[in-house]
C-alpha cells in the first residue's frame, strides 16, 4: 500500500494504519533529527522530538494535500521545525553524526587494518560533516544520505531550488577543504616522484 492510500484510509478513520506510516519513516526522522542537534548529546530528546513530529504530523494529518508536497517533504518539514523551535528554547549542544544511525558497517570479511582504516576515514568525514552550518549539514544529509532531490530538500529547508544546489556546493567544498589534508600529502608524492627520477 502506498503513502496516499494509506493516508486516505486514514482521514476516512482508519487511525491504526498511522503506525505503519510511522514504521516506514521513523528511522530516517530519528537520524535526521539527531543529525540536526549534531554533538548535543541529547539523544533522549531526540527521541522525543521525532515522536513530537509524528504527532504533529498525525494531528495535521487532515490538512495535508498531495498536490503541495509528498508525504515524506512534509514529515522532513514538521521535523525540521520541531527541532529549530527547541534549539531556539534550549540553544544547547548537539549530537554526532555517528550517534544519528548513519554509521555504515564494515563488512566482516574486511582486513583488520582496512576496518580500522575505514572508521578511521569515516570518522574524519562525520567530523567535517559535524563542522558545517546547519542548514548546510541538513541539505548535505538530505541529499546524499536520504537520496532526496533538490525540490524535496527546497521544501524542507524553506529555500529556492538554486539556494539548494548552493548550500550543498559550499557544503562539499567545505567537507573537501577540510579532508585534504588527511587524503593527500604532496610531500610524499614530490618523495615518490624523486625516487622515480
Amino acid at each position: 500500500m502506498t503513502d496516499s492510500q494509506l493516508i486516505q484510509q486514514i482521514k476516512q478513520g482508519d487511525t491504526e494504519l498511522y503506525s505503519e506510516l510511522m514504521s516506514r519513516y521513523q528511522r530516517k526522522i530519528l537520524a535526521f533529527v539527531y543529525h540536526m542537534l549534531k554533538n548535543s548529546h541529547m539523544e533522549l530528546i531526540a527521541e522525543d522530538l521525532c515522536s513530537e513530529t509524528f504527532y504533529k504530523a498525525f494531528r495535521s494529518l487532515h490538512s495535508f494535500r498531495e498536490v503541495d508536497a509528498s508525504f515524506s517533504t512534509w514529515l522532513y518539514t514538521i521535523a525540521r521545525n520541531t527541532v529549530l523551535s527547541e534549539l531556539r528554547k534550549n540553544r544547547g549542544g548537539n549530537v554526532s553524526l555517528e550517534e544519528s544511525g548513519y554509521t555504515p558497517v564494515a563488512p566482516i570479511e574486511v582486513a583488520p587494518e582496512q576496518a580500522v582504516l575505514r572508521k578511521e576515514r569515516m570518522n574524519l568525514v562525520r567530523d567535517a560533516i559535524n563542522n558545517l552550518p546547519e542548514k548546510q549539514r541538513s541539505a548535505l544529509i538530505l541529499r546524499e544520505y536520504d537520496q532526496m532531490d533538490y525540490q524535496e530538500i527546497a521544501v524542507i529547508l524553506d529555500q529556492s531550488v538554486s539556494s539548494v544546489k548552493s548550500l550543498l556546493f559550499r557544503a562539499r567544498s567545505s567537507v573537501k577543504l577540510q579532508l585534504e589534508s588527511y587524503f593527500y600529502e604532496p610531500e610524499i608524492v614530490i618523495e615518490e616522484q624523486a625516487e622515480r627520477v
